[in-house]
């Protein structure tokens, strides 16, 4: 699917006619009217110009007029923006600034559990549903309350202002309470995946030194009690969750509060009366643990002033942001980008609806058949697609994904639901979706397309959707376009990360283009330095290429205890700004757009002297609905690239149907003819996607095994740890290239 879908069968002439007939006459009845709005909302938006014309203005300059930039946004040549209001420097201000402006509005919403059951499926396993209520909500003072006397209850516990705090719980409302209390008080907040490991947290909670760590029931009991032994300074386990309310046989020393006893002993008078020293700007906020691709997890440090700045630079791109928006929050909080966007919501007094990827549609997995999902009842203006793990939302077979792939999997979703319809279904499906796209590509809408058409499909996240946000990984362009077409709104591509508290560019709404990731934010600027060795330069025509430097005031203060790697990813100039070098090669585009186009890390040169870059391979083949995750892998001393392949479980046994090959998943997998089936679809994927010969694996290996994190091939973001996959299949390597 590139710009259009094509039908494998030719359609139905009649039906064609009709469609057009409709259409044509739709667009005689509405050219006036429209014609007339359209003149209105110029005059309106006055020198802004319609979105086609927005769409085509420069996002972005070169402030110095060089190819190489820096470049920044229009709107802040002059001076890069540090801050949403004046004065207001920190993440404790900013909260209690919106805590005065919106007291009564929503802040942060839970559904009420109904029931739990288990449920049998055909195969015997079992499998818990739920039944969810309704949104219990708290409001902003509620939560600015509950956040100063969880606060001022720590303190009483003995945690201290700039001493470390551990955060180890899944997305729900007390974790940004907990985050507020520590905001208001001081105390650095360490942020660990629910996802790690028992060494990884170890590492994360040793080198801190965390005397306190706030958790879930859930993760205490099955990943965290396991560990206790190895981390002697831990003395205060706080569990978020109100029962059980005793907690016996813990080691000695350690002692485990529930959050509504510790928020119950700060409200006491003595406690409460106690002075409260508030951070600085310069102080540290957060030490935000990334899974490290290549090795143990890095703590990045962040400041109170590079949150404002990120969330600054976030906001602007989000055009109306007001109270009136809900946002969906599924994603990790401890991903800069799930923590970032919920403090872009609650900077304006939007309310926060929680979920998880297992309740988020009602095709979730743990949602029980016939009752609502969490989008269904929750209806968000807003929501976000951010790398890690999730079971699919239109299965009802549990499937582990990336985050960032959900998009991809409901767009594969509705696709093979489009296959399954009948002809007349059909055809109207692809006609409508092929009209739409023309008008979208012209800066029209389609309110009756949409009526008649998509509602059904705009109805899976909840049918009020105004705005999607993507980030992590780009969007293949096809999932992009089904985005903006079946969703009925725009979606905003991003790219961030960590280090640059995940502020870099987003696409402005209104551009429809696919394959970018917009311009710099307000916050920040962004310059390309060579890369020879890997053939890129500023001086390249049509545009200039190099590594993405990131500068500005979200740049973070470094990693954490750890000064070597300090000095290899981050710079200071001349003007005392910070700079970090992402690894990541760009090219601006002429309207100072970027887009991201290889990695320096996953450039392998070839026997022949040709460079792969393997990222690049895997991008592309991803887009193929047979894979479900990919690594290439190409040796220097050999001629061609190989592939491990994790297949899409319901597309390999229907391959393996219409060529009457029979087995389990796993004898599939291990069957010779069902590879070379396999990589002859993706041969042709490659084809499509215009891959060079020599970029195209010449030999793959099926997987039957998702890679999770658990299994140690994926880090905890789901980026591919090349090193341990190739350990693992290093007799599968030596096969392909041996040529057995």
């Amino acid at each position: 699917l590139n710009n259009s879908m094509k039908l494998k069968e030719d359609l139905n002439p009649l039906l064609l006619l009709l469609f057009h007939l409709m259409v044509w006459i739709y667009t005689f009845i509405t050219f006036l009217p429209s014609y007339v709005l359209s003149w209105v909302s110029r005059s309106n938006e006055g020198f802004l110009g319609s979105e086609e014309e927005r769409a085509k203005r420069a996002k972005a300059r070169s402030v110095l007029g060089r190819p190489e930039g820096p470049y920044r946004a229009v709107s802040a040549t002059k001076r890069l923006l540090t801050s949403l209001h004046p004065g207001v420097d920190t993440l404790d201000k900013m909260f209690e600034y919106a805590a005065t402006k919106f007291p009564h509005r929503d802040c942060l919403g839970t559904r009420e559990v109904i029931c739990e059951e288990d449920e049998r499926q055909s195969n015997g396993k079992v499998f818990k549903k739920v039944v969810l209520g309704e949104y219990r909500w708290l409001s902003y003072k509620e939560v600015l309350t509950a956040a100063s006397q969880l606060g001022s209850g720590l303190a009483s516990l003995g945690q201290r202002p700039k001493n470390n705090i551990a955060m180890f719980c899944e997305t729900r409302a007390e974790w940004i309470i907990a985050a507020q209390a520590c905001f208001m008080y001081n105390f650095r907040l360490v942020t660990l995946y629910s996802t790690l490991g028992g060494p990884a947290i170890a590492h994360g909670l040793n080198e801190t030194q965390v005397t306190h760590v706030i958790t879930s029931r859930e993760l205490l009991e099955t990943r965290l009690k396991a560990i206790l032994i190895e981390v002697p300074r831990l003395q205060h386990i706080i569990v978020v969750d109100n029962t059980p309310t005793s907690w016996p046989g813990f080691p000695r020393g350690i002692s485990v509060h529930n959050m509504a006893a510790v928020e119950k002993l700060g409200a006491k008078p003595e406690n409460a009366a106690r002075e409260r020293k508030q951070p600085l700007p310069s102080d540290i906020a957060v030490i935000m643990y990334t899974s490290g691709s290549t090795g143990i997890p890095k703590g990045v440090m962040i400041s109170h002033s590079n949150i404002i700045a990120g969330i600054t630079g976030m906001a602007e791109r989000i055009p109306n942001l007001c109270e009136e928006d809900t946002y969906i929050g599924y994603l990790p909080l401890a991903h800069v980008l799930e923590l970032s966007a919920e403090l872009v919501c609650v900077s304006h007094g939007c309310r926060i609806g929680y979920s998880s990827p297992q309740t988020l549609a009602d095709q979730s997995t743990k949602i029980k058949k016939g009752s609502k999902g969490d989008t269904s009842v929750l209806q968000p203006t807003l929501m976000a697609a951010v790398p890690v793990c999730q079971n699919s939302t239109l299965s009802t077979t549990p499937r582990i994904i990336q985050y960032n792939e959900i998009m991809d999997r409901i767009y594969k979703n509705v696709m093979t639901k489009v296959e399954e319809m009948n002809c007349v279904q059909r055809t109207l499906f692809i006609l409508a979706y092929n009209y739409k796209l023309e008008q979208l590509a012209k800066g029209y809408s389609t309110p009756l397309c949409d009526k008649l058409v998509f509602k059904k499909v705009r109805s899976l996240l909840g049918g009020q959707t105004r705005v999607l946000l993507s980030g992590g990984a780009p969007l293949s362009a096809a999932t992009q376009r089904f985005m903006n077409v079946c969703f009925c709104c725009p979606v905003g591509q991003g790219y961030g990360l960590t280090e640059t508290c995940g502020a870099g560019t987003i696409s402005e709404l209104w551009d429809y283009s696919t394959g970018r990731v917009g311009g710099p934010l307000v916050c920040c600027e962004i310059k390309l330095k060579d890369w020879v060795e890997g053939g890129y330069r500023s001086t390249d025509k049509p545009h200039p290429r190099g590594e993405i430097l990131v500068g500005g005031p979200n740049v973070t203060m470094g990693y954490y205890k750890n000064e070597a790697k300090n000095h290899e990813d981050f710079l200071v100039d001349e003007n005392g700004q910070r700079w970090f070098c992402t690894g990541d090669i760009g090219e601006f585009q002429e309207d100072g757009c970027l887009k991201i186009i290889d990695r320096k890390k996953d450039l392998v040169k070839l026997q022949a002297g040709e460079y792969v870059s393997l990222g690049k391979v895997e991008a592309m083949l991803k887009n193929c609905s047979l894979v479900d995750n990919i690594c290439a892998y190409a040796n220097s001393d050999e001629t061609y690239v190989i592939g491990f392949v994790v297949p899409n479980q319901k597309q390999l046994l229907t391959l393996a149907d219409q060529y009457g090959i029979r087995g389990s998943l796993e004898d599939l997998c291990n069957n010779k003819a069902m590879e070379e089936l396999v990589l002859k679809i993706i041969t042709e994927a490659a084809l499509a996607a215009q891959l060079e010969r020599f970029e195209m694996p010449r030999k793959i290996r099926l997987s039957p095994d998702p890679w999770t994190p658990e299994t140690g091939l994926v880090t905890d973001a789901f980026k591919l740890k090349r090193k341990e996959l190739k350990t693992h299949y290093q007799d599968d390597i030596e096969r392909m290239y041996g040529g057995k």
